[in-house]
């Protein structure tokens, strides 16, 4: 069972989050990882990740379908955009209620199972609503070409302010957003982050968050005792649906452009493998998996055989095009050969993900100071 911190603790835990992700474009610039378009992509998907732990991390209940949710936020927010205005407040907030409504409806039937049965329904759902976005739904989302913008877009609330043959772009009371707004967008983003792991934290300490613990422990046994489990379970998926809507509306905030691939089952794959990664059921282990698998993915999936060539040319010519064609399998297109191993290498060695391989450097250094501070003190009795 998760110990609780004190209140005074949790203050502490996310004041140094808050300054963590404040300060993420000065210490991520080294590795190439400051620019804004992956930036923005880490916060995007770091709420996507610590709403599917609230679910999956909390209650055991593994969704392979939350890709609906997220597709739906992106849906919403684009037509948000199309018939009211392109601010993004009313998209954030109107994909985040959508998502939860869908999520309702889902969860009212796929919650009637658990375990694998559970797993294989959410599943379902997902790969019907992207069959759906492709073809019977196609007037609502455009089918394979994507929902897009259109200068000749009602928007109601901008119909005065539209400029004549210019595409709008999403913005903040003038403030742009995605690859327009720059760094001004990253940090709408950063916001909209810091405020949801709050929510998040509080659902982690809070009575609600340590129902769902003992539902994960043995839900059998509190069946047994009276307690009626499915509200919570319900209440669960549906907040958990609503940060994946959440995500999904940012995700058309940054690229206002919305896709039945978003709906896809690799996509709610991505994000078991993001929670897994850094660490199911931790608070910060699954926003470390989808930095980590976000990171790899841009910087690996980027490097081709003639960059190769050129690093390794000082081998000579034949040993650097060998080396770049045995490294070729493991980037560029083959990305996720790398990313299933290290996937394979974190659940064989470290089964609690990347937290726990954090928590045993940590106790290592513990141990080690301890040991200097006993031998410190043996050397002043002598």
């Amino acid at each position: 069972m998760m110990q609780v911190p004190t209140p005074s603790k949790d203050l502490m835990t996310f004041g140094i989050f808050v300054v963590v992700v404040l300060t993420s474009p000065l210490w991520l610039a080294p590795i190439g990882a400051g620019y804004p378009q992956l930036l923005q992509t880490f916060a995007i998907f770091g709420i996507f990740a610590i709403g599917f732990n609230i679910l999956f991390g909390l209650t055991g209940y593994l969704s392979f379908g939350h890709a609906a949710f997220l597709g739906v936020g992106s849906y919403t927010a684009v037509w948000s955009f199309k018939l009211l205005s392109m601010n993004i407040i009313p998209a954030v907030i109107f994909s985040t209620l959508t998502a939860g409504i869908f999520a309702a409806l889902i969860g009212f039937v796929c919650l009637r199972r658990s375990g694998i049965y559970f797993s294989i329904l959410t599943l379902a759902f997902a790969q019907m609503s992207f069959n759906l976005a492709y073809s019977v739904l196609t007037p609502i989302t455009n089918g394979e070409t994507g929902l897009q913008l259109d200068q000749a877009d009602p928007r109601i609330f901008d119909a005065a302010t539209d400029k004549a043959g210019a595409l709008p772009s999403p913005s903040l009371f003038g403030l742009q957003m995605g690859d327009m707004g720059g760094f001004a967008g990253v940090y709408v983003c950063f916001a909209i982050l810091i405020v949801a792991f709050y929510i998040y934290l509080r659902v982690f300490r809070s009575p609600f968050g340590l129902k769902l613990l003992a539902i994960k422990s043995n839900q059998n046994r509190m069946g047994y005792t009276g307690f009626s489990t499915r509200p919570y379970l319900m209440m669960a998926f549906v907040i958990s649906g609503m940060y994946a809507g959440l995500a999904g509306g940012l995700m058309a905030v940054t690229d206002p452009l919305a896709g039945a691939e978003r709906m896809q089952w690799t996509e709610s794959g991505a994000v078991v493998l993001m929670t897994i990664l850094g660490g199911v059921g931790t608070l910060f282990g699954p926003l470390l998996g989808a930095t980590f698998i976000e990171y790899f993915e841009n910087i690996f999936s980027g490097v081709n055989e003639t960059a190769m060539v050129q690093t390794f040319s000082f081998l000579g010519e034949d040993v650097a095009h060998g080396v770049a064609t045995v490294l070729g399998l493991f980037v560029g297109e083959g990305w996720l050969l790398t990313l299933g191993s290290l996937f394979m290498l974190v659940v064989i060695f470290l089964p609690g993900g990347m937290m726990q391989g954090v928590r045993l450097i940590r106790a290592r250094f513990s141990k080690s100071s301890d040991s200097s501070a006993d031998d410190s003190g043996k050397t002043q009795e002598a």
